[in-house]
């Protein structure tokens, strides 16, 4: 018998309560001190892990407080402050051309709106809902492939083939942001969650 939407939302809503219990202190792990740092830092994370962004940022951040430092750049110095985090070359290019539009577009600012940030060059939908949920509290749902398939259990769908999911239906995103990370990682190959069974199996 196929679950009522009002079933997933109420099965999903106890997830989120264990979520909470078990994830108290869920934060995102990227260190930042305003929505450009955020930024960068998760251009940066693309296919690197967040304790070495967390590493190349510091001095950075410092070096490029603004978006028109980040346009006044020398690229190949930036490619080298960057060079650890790979694919560094791709990561300058984005940073600059990203920087550029916020100057010319934005006045130098992020932008607040989904379709904005979606428009900035290296900025897709995953880093843009980053962006929203924790540099601005907006409802969005910044996706991981691991968290995406802990959205799915909650769900009761089958695992993603894709980071990018639709959890609206079941998750009332208010609720969740960057909790299904932690639980993610530990339920999906990193390690053991701290509730040990799945909670979509428990509810």
């Amino acid at each position: 018998m196929k679950e009522s939407r009002e079933a997933k939302r109420s099965r999903a809503r106890r997830i989120i309560r264990e979520l909470k219990k078990s994830y108290p202190d869920a934060k995102i792990a990227l260190d930042f001190g305003n929505p450009l740092e955020l930024l960068v830092a998760t251009i940066l994370s693309a296919q690197c892990t967040d304790e070495r962004v967390n590493m190349v940022t510091p001095a950075l951040f410092k070096k490029y407080p603004g978006a028109r430092d980040y346009v006044r750049a020398e690229p190949a110095t930036l490619e080298q402050e960057v060079r650890s985090t790979g694919f560094y070359r791709a990561k300058t290019r984005s940073i600059i051309g990203m920087a550029k539009a916020l100057v010319e577009k934005h006045g130098g600012e992020v932008p607040r709106s989904r379709e904005a940030l979606t428009a900035l060059p290296g900025v897709g939908l995953k880093t843009a809902n980053v962006l929203l949920g924790n540099a601005f509290g907006e409802q969005a749902i910044g996706s991981t492939t691991s968290s995406a398939t802990s959205c799915h259990e909650a769900s009761g769908r089958p695992p993603p083939t894709s980071s990018r999911v639709t959890v609206g239906d079941a998750v009332p995103r208010r609720s969740l942001c960057v909790r299904p990370v932690p639980y993610g990682r530990s339920a999906h190959g990193l390690g053991r969650p701290r509730f040990v069974d799945r909670p979509h199996l428990l509810l």
